[in-house]
């Protein structure tokens, strides 16, 4: 699986960064989504909670 992230459709909630910080962060001059790692496993759980928390729906997975 792999994560994209729109950062034009990203509101700057954190939910993403809150839920798997090992894999999203929030950059630092407008607190969009940052992507550390896209490569997720199959079905891995805090990626696909990300995804779901996301208030704007910048993150899919595919």
């Amino acid at each position: 699986m792999r994560i994209d992230a729109d950062r034009e459709v990203c509101t700057s909630a954190g939910m993403c960064a809150l839920t798997d910080p090992g894999r999203f962060d929030q950059a630092e001059a407008d607190g969009r989504v940052v992507v550390l790692d896209a490569e997720v496993p199959e079905g891995d759980p805090a990626a696909l909670a990300a995804a779901e928390r996301c208030p704007s729906g910048a993150i899919t997975l595919r």
